[in-house]
């Protein structure tokens, strides 16, 4: 039944009308997969070199062992946001003769095939067996292994459970976030140190190694109750995303997020036919060499991360500066059919949140490649990025709400100020002095880590607070929209 269902993908795709765009984005995706993958590899095997470096002073198996649930903790908030869930239209099956079990079986199998999954294996699996084979011997590094897999499924099958509940409970999701909230407050507080917990676990896996069978039975629990939970919904599911005939989009992976996904992949179309959009674009590429102007190996080696966080807040979130500060603008030649239709504007606001979070996650990764130079760049962007697509998101579309401004989006980017007023020049002051204002006290008491970790909490914490500000902006939207809709008559 498998080989029948891979079958059917595969006519799907090759007889679908948008093939064209899903063989150029799964090209992208794939070098960009490969491109990660290879990054893997060379800390995997670089991690004799990297870890006495970050680590200092500090036993290099209690600091590999400290990584793994910390490195499983991120993990987990990045399948939050990015993992998909794996798709396949069930009602052509449900009134054949095809058991539920091997439908929710495929599905299953499909979920395996991530990227999440794979750069584990290329992480960790090096140096446990050059490092922990000759410490505690082969079969506790063959434990290391299950325990590594196990917890990488774990996470697999929990997120999908959650984001599957979260279709029909947004709670569930806010839930998940409220639990990395909690863990992140008890690191900071010292009062549970995830690094230490991890040490402790997988130093007792060294000494026992059965142990390890605990996160297999953790990640056997989940698939069960992730499969149960299909049995269950399945077809209920299926026939309520039916009944909503929701249209499909040139852009396979944004389906999975309903009307928001379709109205980001219609503003990624504008993005990508329009010349000033595109240039935009492509202009914000360039602006991904702007570290060789201010990385210098001497502001990195004291930690002088206050004169170089400018740089990292402008290249992490570039996308969301060139791109943002004309927000509604871009849509000025058909804002009014915008107002007429019928348009969700709380889902209109989220679209563009999800634009944002897309664009400077892809700029993100690919400025880690200044990890080359030091970790602490990787250290800092991370720091960068998080408060980009926090608060950089939030006070850019607030601020969209009072530019009246036309454009003509047909015209290039290069020196055209149309559109260009009094508000793009505010945005830059909240944007940029945010995060200088609330490094310097940590960088007059000596503590640049703990400047950059308030930084990155306030991210994480404007991001938990998302629902809030969508609503807040989508109230301020709705109020102007008349303004705006007159001012790009003009």
């Amino acid at each position: 039944m498998l080989s029948t269902f891979l079958s059917h993908q595969r006519k799907s795709f090759w007889r679908s009308r948008n093939r064209g765009g899903s063989i150029a984005t799964q090209i992208l995706l794939g070098f960009f997969m490969l491109y990660f993958l290879a990054v893997a590899v060379g800390i995997g095997f670089g991690m004799n070199i990297f870890l006495p470096k970050v680590f200092k002073g500090v036993d290099i198996l209690t600091s590999f062992n400290g990584i793994i649930l910390y490195y499983f903790a991120f993990d987990f908030v990045m399948r939050l946001q990015l993992q998909e869930l794996p798709t396949l239209s069930i009602i052509p099956y449900l009134h054949l003769k095809v058991p539920k079990y091997k439908i929710i079986g495929f599905l299953n199998i499909k979920a395996l095939f991530s990227a999440f999954n794979l750069w584990p294996i290329f992480l960790f699996f090096p140096f446990i067996f050059t490092e922990i084979i000759d410490e505690y011997g082969a079969f506790a590094a063959v434990m290391y292994v299950v325990a590594i897999l196990s917890i990488t499924v774990f996470n697999n099958y929990l997120i999908l459970y959650i984001k599957r509940k979260s279709i029909t409970n947004v709670l569930y999701t806010l839930g998940g976030f409220i639990l990395i909230a909690i863990f992140g407050a008890l690191e900071y507080f010292k009062i549970i140190s995830l690094i230490s917990v991890s040490d402790t676990v997988f130093r007792a896996i060294g000494e026992r190694p059965y142990l390890s069978f605990a996160f297999t039975i953790l990640a056997f629990a989940v698939f069960k109750i992730n499969s149960d939970f299909l049995l269950k919904n399945l077809y209920a599911e299926e026939l309520g995303a039916k009944q909503e005939k929701k249209v499909s989009t040139d852009y396979a992976f944004l389906n999975r997020f309903g009307k928001v996904g379709e109205l980001a992949a219609l503003e990624l179309k504008l993005i990508l036919r329009h010349k000033r959009s595109r240039s935009s674009v492509i202009l914000g590429l360039f602006f991904l060499l702007y570290g060789f102007f201010f990385y210098r190996q001497k502001l990195i080696d004291t930690d002088s991360f206050g004169k170089m966080m400018f740089a990292g807040i402008f290249m992490t979130g570039v996308s969301i500066i060139i791109y943002g500060q004309f927000m509604f603008a871009w849509q000025s030649s058909h804002f009014d059919g915008l107002l007429s239709n019928k348009i969700n504007f709380k889902n209109f606001i989220k679209a563009k949140f999800l634009l944002f979070t897309i664009g400077s996650t892809i700029i993100s990764l690919l400025s880690t490649f200044y990890g080359f130079m030091s970790w602490k760049l990787v250290v800092m962007h991370l720091v960068c990025y998080l408060y980009n697509i926090g608060f950089g998101t939030v006070i850019v579309l607030y601020l969209a709400t009072f530019n009246y401004k036309r454009i003509d989006i047909t015209k290039a980017a290069s020196f055209n100020y149309q559109g260009t007023g009094a508000t793009q020049w505010l945005l830059m002051f909240p944007y940029a002095l945010t995060p200088m204002l609330m490094y310097l006290p940590f960088s007059l008491l000596d503590l640049p880590y703990w400047g950059l970790f308030t930084i990155g909490a306030f991210g994480v914490l404007m991001l938990l607070m998302r629902g809030f500000w969508v609503n807040l902006i989508t109230a301020k939207f709705e109020k102007q929209r008349y303004k705006i809709a007159e001012g790009f008559r003009e």
